[in-house]
């Protein structure tokens, strides 16, 4: 499955409860969303293998992968597209062995010095952030701000998207920092009509 980076979906358990995780997930997915991750911290393995398979079914014939936030093992148990890895969330090459070489395979890089570390040929993309703070994850870097963006974008050998605090008026500057894409939570799942909310990424 070909990994367009364009509009990156990560799932919060508590953002999406009113509508429901896969009704949120869809209607964003009809809005535009190219790529979906499915993060939740909290839920224990077992939940999140539930989630994710009705997420896959959901999504089936769609188009649009579905990865699992830092969980190998549930990533495998539910036959998800991918997995991304923080920089504290297990070894690349690990992952990489695990899953096989057709998965989809990411990263959460925040430095140049984790981007020095790298393993080559063993990830499909980075997330780069975070752009701006954000009240999703409160142990977050320094921000980059779109300068420090575009220079980690310059540095990196592979397609990134772009995280942190980002809403559909920021869409424009991801791109011309040269991310493919935006990557966001509350920007869509925190709001009313997340399908308008993931349209307003391409007209805004």
């Amino acid at each position: 499955m070909p990994t367009d980076l364009s509009l990156y979906l990560i799932t919060d358990p508590e953002l999406c409860a009113d509508r429901g995780l896969v009704e949120t997930v869809v209607a964003a997915v009809r809005g535009g969303v190219t790529i979906v991750q499915l993060r939740d911290k909290h839920a224990s393995d077992s939940e999140l293998i539930d989630q994710a398979r009705r997420l896959k079914v959901a999504l089936a014939g769609m188009g649009v992968p579905l990865l699992i936030n830092d969980r190998l093992e549930v990533a495998l148990a539910a036959g998800a597209d991918g997995l991304h890895l923080g920089q504290d969330d297990g070894e690349v090459e690990a992952a990489r062995r695990a899953l096989g070489p057709n998965a989809i395979l990411g990263l959460s890089v925040q430095t140049h010095e984790q981007l020095a570390r790298l393993a080559p040929g063993r990830l499909d993309y980075l997330g780069l952030g975070p752009v701006f703070a954000t009240a999703s994850k409160h142990d977050h870097a320094t921000p980059l701000g779109f300068e420090g963006l575009a220079r980690l974008v310059a540095a990196s050998l592979l397609p990134a998207v772009a995280i942190g605090g980002l809403k559909s008026e920021h869409a424009a500057s991801v791109r011309a920092a040269g991310a493919r894409g935006p990557a966001v939570i509350s920007a869509i799942c925190g709001q009313p009509d997340p399908e308008a909310a993931a349209r307003a990424f391409f007209t805004t």
